[in-house]
C-alpha cells in the first residue's frame, strides 16, 4: 500500500464525506450531530475490561515516562540530560533510540495468551505515540518506523493476528500529532489555518491503519492543541461509519480536536483515569496504568508506585458500577517482555474475574449504584438479577445491604460458593446475609466478593 494510493484515497474519502451533506438515505454526514448520532455497537459495552499497551521508541530509555523526548527536547528538564549522558554515548540525539528497540523478545501469541487469562475483552496498542514512531511500516513514516528500523517487524499486524486467534476485539491507539514533526509545526505557527501535517501525515496513517488492520476500535489521542477542523475529524469519521470495511462494528473514543473530550465521539474517556463519581449518561471508559506514574515502562519503578490487586479490583468494580468500561494499562520493556510483577497483576485481576466475571462482563448499571453508608459494596445487574460487590469483609459474617427490596422469592448465592446463602430481612430495610464460614481463614483474603441476588425490587 504505496504513500501516494493512501493519499489518494483520504482525499477521496473527504471529498465523498463532504459531497453527502445533508442528504442520503442512512448515512452518515461529516458534523458532529450526524456522527454522533450513530449507535455504539453493543460488543464494546458488553466488554467491561480491556488492556492497553504502550510501547514504543520511548521503551528503549525507559527512564521518566513514555513523554521522554518532550520532558529531554521540549521542556529541557536538566534531569533527563543527565541521564542520558550517563547511559549513553556523547551526541546521543533520540533518534539514535530506534535501533536500539529491537522487540527481540516479543512474542505475540504469548502476549495473546496472557491478555485472554487477564480476563481482557479487547486490547488497545499503540500504533504511534507523540514521537511519531509507528509500529508497522506506515507508508508516510519513511524509516521511523518498526519495519525500516529497530524490530524489523509488523508489531501492529502480528498481535492483531494473535488476539483475533483468541476472539479478542483489537483497538488501535494512535496519537493525532508529533511533538517535533516540522509540518506539525509549520501548521502549528500558522494558527492551524494550514493542514499540511493533516493531509500528508495523520489523514493517511488513519485511513491505512483501517484499511490494512480492520480495527475494532479506534484510540485517538493528542488532539488538545487544535480544533476538530483542523484534523478532519467530521470527515474521516463519516467515512468510517459509511464506507469503512469496519463501518458496523468500530468503536472510536472522544479525543478528536479541542473540546471534543467528553462532548462528541463514540464513547467517552474524557481524560486520563477518569472518574465520574456519578452515572454518567453516555457510554464512557476509565483508563488507569498499573504503574501509577507511567504509562510506558520505567526501569526505575518501585513496588510502591505500582497498582495492587485490591486497587485493581476497586476501580474496575467503580467503573463497571457507573456503566464504564475499565482498560489497564502495561508498558512492555524494549525487547518485547511484559514484565513478571505486571503479569502477575494481569493474572491476578483475570483470577477475580474467573469467579465474579458473572457481576461485570454484559452487565448494566442498577438504579444504585453502591451503598449509600459506604464506598466498600458497589451494584451491577444482569437481566433479573443484582449483583452486590463488596469489597470489605465485615467482621461479624454479616453483609448488611440497605437497597435491595427483598420478597418472599428472593434468593441469596455467592459467586464461587456452592448452595443458597440464609438471610433475613433488615429491621429497618433491606436485608442482611449471613456470609460462609467454612473457610473464613480464605475468603476475607480476597479483594472483592459477590452476593447475587434474585427476587428483588
Amino acid at each position: 500500500m504505496g504513500r501516494a494510493w493512501v493519499a489518494l484515497a483520504w482525499l477521496a474519502a473527504v471529498a465523498g464525506a463532504a459531497a453527502e451533506g445533508v442528504s442520503g438515505s442512512g448515512r452518515y454526514t461529516p458534523d458532529w450531530a450526524s456522527v454522533d448520532s450513530r449507535p455504539l455497537p453493543g460488543w464494546f459495552d458488553g466488554a467491561k475490561v480491556g488492556v492497553f499497551v504502550h510501547w514504543g521508541v520511548f521503551s528503549v530509555p525507559a527512564w521518566g515516562s513514555e513523554w521522554f523526548w518532550w520532558r529531554w527536547r521540549g521542556e529541557r528538564r536538566p534531569e533527563y540530560e543527565r541521564f542520558v549522558r550517563r547511559r549513553f554515548p556523547p551526541g546521543t540525539d533520540y533518534a539514535d533510540f530506534a535501533p536500539r528497540f529491537a522487540a527481540a523478545d516479543f512474542q505475540p501469541d504469548a502476549w495473546a495468551r496472557l491478555f485472554q487469562q487477564a480476563g481482557a475483552r479487547y486490547v488497545v496498542f499503540t500504533t504511534k505515540h507523540h514521537e511519531g514512531f509507528t509500529n508497522w511500516g506506515s507508508s508516510v513514516s519513511w524509516n521511523w518506523n518498526s519495519v525500516d528500523t529497530g524490530p524489523h517487524r509488523d508489531l501492529v499486524g502480528e498481535l492483531g493476528d494473535a488476539l483475533r486467534k483468541r476472539n479478542i476485539r483489537y483497538g488501535l491507539y494512535h496519537s493525532l500529532f508529533e511533538w517535533f514533526h516540522p509540518l506539525y509545526l509549520m501548521d502549528k505557527k500558522n494558527g492551524f489555518k494550514t493542514q499540511f501535517f493533516v493531509s500528508e501525515k495523520t489523514m493517511p496513517e488513519l485511513y491505512e491503519l483501517v484499511l490494512r488492520y480492520k480495527p475494532d476500535l479506534i484510540w485517538s489521542d493528542g488532539e488538545w492543541e487544535a480544533p476538530d477542523t483542523y484534523w478532519n475529524s467530521t470527515a474521516f469519521l463519516a467515512w468510517l461509519y459509511n464506507d469503512s470495511p469496519v463501518k458496523d462494528t468500530v468503536v472510536v473514543n472522544d479525543r478528536w480536536g479541542i473540546n471534543c473530550s467528553c462532548r462528541h465521539g463514540g464513547y467517552y474517556n474524557c481524560q486520563d483515569k477518569y472518574k465520574p463519581g456519578t452515572l454518567p449518561d453516555h457510554k464512557w471508559e476509565m483508563c488507569s496504568s498499573i504503574d501509577r506514574s507511567s504509562w510506558g515502562y520505567r526501569s526505575d519503578m518501585q513496588i510502591d508506585e505500582l497498582m495492587d490487586e485490591p486497587a485493581i479490583i476497586q476501580e474496575l468494580v467503580q467503573t463497571v458500577s457507573y456503566g464504564g468500561n475499565y482498560l489497564l494499562n502495561v508498558g512492555p520493556t524494549k525487547e518485547g517482555v511484559i514484565v513478571p510483577i505486571f503479569q502477575e497483576r494481569l493474572l491476578a485481576l483475570g483470577k477475580w474475574l474467573s469467579i465474579n466475571g458473572e457481576a461485570i462482563y454484559e452487565s448494566t448499571p442498577w438504579r444504585e449504584q453502591k451503598e449509600n453508608a459506604t464506598d466498600s459494596t458497589w451494584y451491577t445487574s444482569r437481566g433479573a438479577a443484582v449483583y452486590a460487590i463488596f469489597l470489605t469483609w465485615p467482621e461479624s459474617n454479616v453483609l448488611t445491604l440497605s437497597s435491595p427490596v427483598p420478597s418472599s422469592s428472593s434468593q441469596v448465592t455467592m459467586l464461587g460458593f456452592s448452595g443458597p446463602l440464609k438471610w433475613q430481612e433488615s429491621p429497618g430495610k433491606g436485608l442482611q446475609v449471613t456470609l460462609p464460614s467454612a473457610i473464613p481463614s480464605l475468603l476475607p483474603l480476597q479483594p472483592g466478593w459477590t452476593i447475587k441476588l434474585t427476587g428483588v425490587a
